[in-house]
């Protein structure tokens, strides 16, 4: 049996073994480095030369240590998980940020297309009202004149009709120069703006005009 740990090279893990670990019949076999692969494959060996309790001892460590490096391992993929996701959601945020703050400009700029579309369509409005009344006005004047224009009118014919019926034969050269002179008339009333004298012409035309038709055409 060798109790030699000087042939370890003073390592203090194999120090701290439990008495009796070392002695063992076969070749000592040299620490491996530190990762946790090479040092599971250790244990495992070493458990395999060593015999009894001992031997569970380092069978036990290197499921341990198997068991630790797997949790390590798993805990530092979801560090790296939870940082990727963190820069994920931070990288999203960001994007939702600039996102909401043109969406914002957006509907400001909107906000302000519509208050000033309701300022013009209230100044449409306004000015739609007042043209409005002021073709309703025209429109009263304007029946008013023809209610005046209708009287006249009918006061007119009556005096044309009573004209002919009391009528002294008159030329006919007399009549189409007296035609003529109310075609005139009407022109002049028709420049001046004078609807109602202008009327006046034309009825009297019109009257002329009806007896020159009912006489003969005489040379």
């Amino acid at each position: 049996m060798l109790r030699e740990p000087s042939r370890y090279g003073g390592d203090p893990w194999l120090q701290h073994l439990p008495t009796g670990i070392t002695e063992m019949s076969a070749t000592v076999v040299p620490l491996p480095p530190n990762p946790a692969s090479e040092t599971i494959d250790f244990l495992r060996r070493m458990a395999g030369m060593v015999s009894g309790r001992n031997g569970e001892m380092l069978l036990r460590a290197a499921n341990m240590i198997e068991t630790l490096s797997q949790r390590a391992m798993s805990a530092e993929r979801l560090y790296h998980q939870a940082q990727e996701e963190s820069t994920r959601n931070a990288e999203m945020r960001e994007s939702a940020e600039l996102a909401s703050d043109a969406m914002a400009g957006q509907i400001a700029a909107l906000r302000a297309q519509v208050a000033e579309l309701t300022a013009a369509t209230a100044a449409e409005r306004s000015a739609f009202d007042a043209e409005r009344g002021k073709l309703l006005e025209l429109m009263q004047h304007a029946e008013r004149h023809i209610g005046k224009l209708t009287t006249e009118l009918d006061s007119l014919r009556a005096s044309v009709d009573s004209f002919n019926e009391t009528a002294v034969s008159v030329p006919i050269e007399v009549l189409r120069l007296a035609r003529t002179q109310f075609d005139y008339l009407s022109n002049g009333f028709a420049r001046r703006g004078d609807p109602i004298s202008q009327a006046m012409s034309e009825i009297g035309g019109f009257a002329i005009d009806r007896v020159l038709q009912a006489k003969p055409d005489r040379t």
